[in-house]
Order: C-alpha cells, then structure tokens, then sequence
C-alpha cells in the first residue's frame, strides 16, 4: 500500500479553504456536510513516490534473500515457512505495485473530481486493491504463526498434516477469502468512496455511512484484528515452550540446527506481529470508530480530525508493507548469531573489567592493611 501524501504539500498551513479547488462543485445531502466533488488534488507526489520506490526495493531484497533461503531448506520443515514468508513479501511488493499505480495516476490529473459520497469504477478497484492487499498480509501471518506453533509444541504432528502441497492450498484459500470480502462493495453490499483529499479510496466511514456501509467495516476490523489477535496467542505459546525447552536444557529428538531455526523463526513471527500491529491498529480502529460515529450521526464538528486520523491511519498501514521485508533481512539466523556474539562479547569485556576493578581495589585495600600493621 502506499503512502498517501497531505495537500499541504507546499509548505503552507492546512486549512480547509487550502484543501478545497476553487469553483468547486458541492455536495449537500440531509444530516451530511458539504462534500467535494471536483477537488484539486496535492500537487506533488514526490513523498508517495519516494515511499512506492522504497517499498518496491525492500520487498525485492526480501523476496531474493527467502528464494535462497527456499532453495536450501526445501526438504525440511522450514521450507513451509519460507513458503508462507515469500508468499506474504511477494504479496506486499504486488500491492506496492499495483495500489502505487493508482495512487500516482490520481496525482497526474488535474483536476480529478472526487466525491467522499459517490464512488466510480476507479475507486470501487482501488479501495478492493487497499482491503484486499490489507487483509492478506495479517491472515499469513496470523497463518505462519499457527504454522509454527504446531512446529514447535507437536513436531510429530505437524511432520505428518503440514505439507508443501497443503501449505499452498491454504494459501489459495487465505487469497480467496481476502477477495471475498474486498468484492462485497461489487455485490452493493458495502461501499467504497474516496477518502479526503481524493488521492485514495477505501470504505464509506466518513459521509452517508449506511448500515451495509457499517457492517462492511466491522468485518473488516474484525477479520483483521481477530489475525492480530490469533497470531499473539501462537506466537506466545510458541516463545513459552521455547523458552522452556531452552531453560530445562531437556534432550528431545531435535538436532541443535532444528531448534536453532524454530527460534529464528518464531522471532521473525514476533517481529511481523509487533509491526503489524503498530502499523495496523490505527486505521482499523479509526475507521471503526468514525463509521459508528458517522452512522449514529454523533460526528459533527469533529469530522476534520477524523479524517486526519485516517490518513494517518493509512500512511502507518502503508508502512508496514515498507517494514515488513526488514524483518527477514536483519531477523536472519546468520544477524541474529552475530547479534549474540557481540552483545556476549561486549557482556565479557564488561565483566572481566569488573572483576579487574574489584581484584585492583582487593589488592590496595590488603596492602594498605599490610602497611599498618607494620607500623
């Protein structure tokens, strides 16, 4: 997804009469404010550029560094891992690509007439394209994280149901299901408009929001919260019994390199969690809360901040697809151990230069002692 840019581009202050084109047409329905409809858009589209070019680039890095990664392990249990992780980056990259496409074609016309209420063919593929590429991203990696906790506290169990063939068929189905609900606004049940200041498309939650409008945005947040929420609790219980293992020291069937990469695993699964939820969170939970108060008719006054906390909302969004190749470029089992040697290298300089200190201070304190019993 890609990073959607403020009409304050220009440096000036952000006031609405700056936000609006002049000689606009408005719109007024009963009990909703006055809505653009021809609206100047942000002149430049350098940032949202700047932030497609980089997301391209991380993902591609990511993407080479899995295939490898892939190509070594095919026959062992991380290969369903690495299968699921270069699934979820190539995903990431396609919707850099294609929702970046249509973000930049909405800067290269102006003006480009815009309503927050109505909506056209353009904006109905745009707002699929920004739920559909949202959705699939936290069903993997909710996915990935139940994946390895099987792995982790039933091995034998996850030898025998976790194949290549069904991994691939559970990523159809995560695909299929993402589309499913990205479709909905197509059957009329939910609806997408543009989103202020025009350059991006998503659910109706700002004006008109309707019931089916409402209903629409709670499968959403609900869908997407519940893998949030799902992919916690597995990788939770996976840290505990690996922590667990590792304290008790028990011998089991595992060679040292098979629970090496179960915790080089699990910690990139924690750090996909942890930047979805930071990046996520916000545009979730503010399109909720502004399509409850925008359906009740409680907004008000306070419809502008809303709409600044959804771009705000979706430029964090935006960023996880930026964030998430890093966790498997720095999260790698190699970084990782070298992490480890220095940090313990730089733990045992700290200590050998305690215990010097102690052993210098020991020393004068006997000599001192040594020299008054003398006199």
């Amino acid at each position: 997804m890609l990073a959607m840019q403020h009409p304050n581009a220009s440096g000036s202050p952000a006031t609405p009469s700056t936000l609006l084109a002049t000689n606009n047409t408005m719109l007024q329905e009963p009990g909703v404010e006055a809505v653009v409809k021809n609206g100047t858009l942000p002149k430049s589209p350098v940032m949202a550029g700047l932030s497609m070019t980089l997301g391209i680039l991380f993902n591609i890095m990511a993407l080479i560094i899995l295939a490898k990664a892939y190509n070594r392990f095919r026959r062992r249990s991380k290969a369903t891992f690495l299968l699921f992780a270069s699934s979820l980056v190539a995903t990431d990259l396609a919707g850099h690509v294609i929702n970046g496409a249509l973000v930049m074609r909405r800067y290269s016309v102006d003006p480009m007439p815009y309503s927050t209420i109505d909506t056209d063919a353009s904006c109905l593929f745009l707002g699929g394209c920004m739920v559909f590429f949202g959705l699939c991203p936290l069903f993997m990696g909710c996915a990935m994280a139940a994946e390895r906790c099987l792995g982790v506290t039933k091995p034998l169990l996850h030898a025998q149901l976790v194949t290549t063939a069904r991994t691939k068929i559970a990523l159809a189905l995560i695909w299929l299901l993402a589309l499913c609900v990205a479709l909905l606004p197509f059957f009329n049940l939910g609806t997408y408009t543009y989103q202020h200041p025009g350059t991006w498309c998503f659910i109706r939650v700002l004006e008109g929001t309707e019931g089916l409008d409402l209903a629409f945005v709670i499968l959403f947040s609900g869908l997407a919260l519940c893998s949030l929420a799902s992919a916690f609790v597995c990788n939770t219980i996976s840290g505990i019994t690996l922590i667990r293992a590792r304290l008790k020291k028990t011998k089991c069937s595992k060679s040292r390199s098979t629970a090496s990469h179960d915790t080089e695993m699990v910690v990139q699964l924690v750090g996909i969690m942890v930047t979805s939820c930071i990046c996520w969170s916000p545009l979730l939970v503010f399109g909720l809360m502004s399509a409850l108060r925008s359906y009740s008719g409680t907004l008000g006054s306070d419809r502008a901040t809303y709409r600044g906390l959804m771009i705000t909302g979706v430029r964090m969004a935006a960023c996880n697809q930026i964030l998430d190749p890093w966790v498997y470029i720095l999260l790698r089992r190699a970084i990782l151990r070298r992490i480890y040697r220095i940090t313990k290298r730089q733990t045992s300089l700290k200590g050998s230069l305690f215990r010097s200190m102690r052993w210098e201070a020991g020393s004068f304190h006997i000599t001192e002692k040594t020299a008054c019993s003398k006199l």
